[in-house]
């Protein structure tokens, strides 16, 4: 399976969430993943790749042009295959298009943003791709309170179950992602 992790890029985070990403992307490709990820050297998506490249995982990064050549990230050169990409659009679009799983890793803006995009997509039936979100030390505590609201203020039409998964785990993580897409009656943890 191509599974597409989301995630910061920051070098200044706390060390537990590197670990949790090396972690990640080395059970992953124990299992026999493919990561695809924005092609980061640094940050979760540095680690994520890593931790894959030393179980001797696949490893596809996707990235803006400009990324490198203004300076905004340092590429993870190890990858098996990078695909260069106009503008972050493109890019995101190139990634929802190359996986079958995503994971969301803690992050700023630009990892929040890919997470709404690939719940909303699934919202409006564009996939129906398994999306688990990866809640190292409870760090979407707060925002799995803000869906749930939106949910039961019928903001959301669709039960937050539906649309992703969490996990506090790694190796959960890749359980939740081998079981399939999204089965509520499966999965949702009842509000």
């Amino acid at each position: 399976m191509k599974v597409c992790v989301f995630g910061a890029a920051s070098a200044h985070i706390d060390k537990k969430y590197i670990e949790a990403a090396e972690k990640l992307g080395g059970a992953l490709a124990e299992k026999g993943h493919t990561l695809v990820f924005g092609a980061g050297g640094t940050g979760l998506m540095g680690a994520v790749a890593r931790g894959a490249k030393a179980k001797k995982g696949y490893v596809h990064g996707i990235v803006p042009e400009f990324f490198e050549k203004e300076g905004f990230d340092t590429p993870f050169f190890a990858a098996d295959k990078v695909t260069l990409t106009t503008d972050i659009a493109e890019r995101k679009k190139e990634m929802v298009e190359q996986s079958d799983a995503f994971v969301i890793l803690p992050g700023g803006i630009g990892t929040l943003e890919e997470f709404f995009e690939v719940l909303t997509l699934k919202m409006f039936e564009r996939h129906n791709k398994t999306v688990v979100v990866y809640n190292t030390g409870g760090y979407y505590d707060d925002l799995k309170k803000f869906i749930l609201k939106a949910c039961e203020e019928n903001f959301v039409t669709v039960d937050k179950g539906e649309l992703y998964l969490t996990a506090d785990d790694a190796d959960e993580v890749v359980k939740l992602l081998e079981s399939g897409p999204n089965d509520p009656d499966k999965h949702r943890k009842k509000h």
